[in-house]
C-alpha cells in the first residue's frame, strides 16, 4: 500500500483525487487535506498568503495521521509566485514540518516535462495574465521554454471549480500553438482528471493538468511509477505496477 497526501486549498476540483485514485489501482491511496483559502483570488498578494508555511503547517498533522509517506502541496499559483527560489524554501520548510518528502504541483509540471522529453510547452492558464506570467517564468528557471501563454482572467478558484468538459477542452485549444510539444493547464482548481484522454486526443500532444501531476509528484516522491493510460502520456510509461484503462 502506498499513501500520498494532498495539501488542497480550500474546495474546488479536489474531486479529481478520489476519480484517480481509482484509476490508479487498489494499492495506492490519494489523502486529501483541506488547507485554509483565505481570500479566493488569483492575485499575487493573496496566493502569497495561501501558501504561507502557517498555512500549511496547519494541515499537516491531520495529513501525518492519515500515514501519508510524502506530501505535495496541491497548488500552483501559491506556489510558484514565491519564485523558484521561493517555492524551493516552501518546499523544504514543508518537509521540515512534516517529516515527510514533500513537493509542490509548481515542481510537478517542472518534473513532468522532463519526464516526458519535451522542451517547449504552451501554457493554457486560467488565471490573469500577470500571475499567467509568473508561471511561465517559474518555468523558464526550470530550462523550459514556453513558446505560448495564455490567460483567461478568471480571479476565483470557486468560478474555475464550476467549469466543465466543454470550458476545459476550449480552454486548451485556445492556448495550444503549433510549436508546443505539450500543453500545460496549470490550476488545481480546475477539473481535467475526467478529459485528459480527451484533451490529448483532440490537441494531437501530451496535456499536463495541475491535479494529474500532482499524483503523479506525489507518486515520484514515494518511488512507485503507475501505468494508467486513462490520466495521459505522462502515464503511460514503462509502468511499476499496471493500473486499468477508464
Amino acid at each position: 500500500m502506498t499513501a500520498l497526501g494532498f495539501l488542497y486549498p480550500g474546495h474546488s476540483a479536489e474531486d479529481d483525487y478520489p476519480r484517480m485514485e481509482q484509476l490508479l489501482g487498489s494499492d495506492i491511496r490519494l489523502q486529501v487535506v483541506h488547507t485554509d483559502i483565505g481570500e479566493d483570488a488569483h492575485r499575487v498578494d493573496a496566493l502569497l498568503e495561501m501558501g504561507s508555511a502557517a498555512r500549511l503547517a496547519a494541515g499537516v498533522e491531520e495529513l501525518r495521521l492519515t500515514g501519508a509517506e510524502a506530501v505535495v502541496w496541491a497548488c500552483t499559483s501559491g506556489s510558484f509566485v514565491f519564485g523558484w527560489e521561493g517555492a524551493n524554501e516552501q518546499v523544504r520548510q514543508l518537509a521540515r514540518t512534516a517529516g515527510l518528502p514533500a513537493s509542490s504541483t509548481s515542481f510537478a509540471f517542472a518534473h513532468a516535462v522532463r519526464e516526458l522529453g519535451v522542451a517547449r510547452v504552451a501554457v493554457a492558464a486560467t488565471y490573469p495574465d500577470d500571475v499567467a506570467g509568473h508561471f511561465v517564468s517559474f518555468l523558464k528557471s526550470a530550462g523550459v521554454e514556453v513558446v505560448a501563454a495564455r490567460g483567461s482572467g478568471i480571479v476565483t478558484a470557486a468560478e474555475v471549480g464550476t467549469w466543465g468538459r466543454d470550458e476545459v477542452v476550449a480552454l486548451a485549444r485556445a492556448g495550444d500553438h503549433p510549436d508546443a510539444q505539450a500543453v500545460l493547464l496549470p490550476d488545481t482548481a480546475l477539473h481535467t482528471a475526467a478529459y485528459i484522454h480527451d484533451l490529448e486526443a483532440d490537441l494531437g500532444k501530451p496535456v499536463l493538468t495541475a491535479n494529474q501531476v500532482t499524483v503523479w509528484e506525489g507518486l515520484r516522491l514515494a518511488s512507485r511509477r503507475v501505468n494508467a493510460p486513462a490520466l495521459g502520456a505522462l502515464f503511460r510509461r514503462e509502468p511499476v505496477v499496471q493500473a486499468p484503462a477508464e
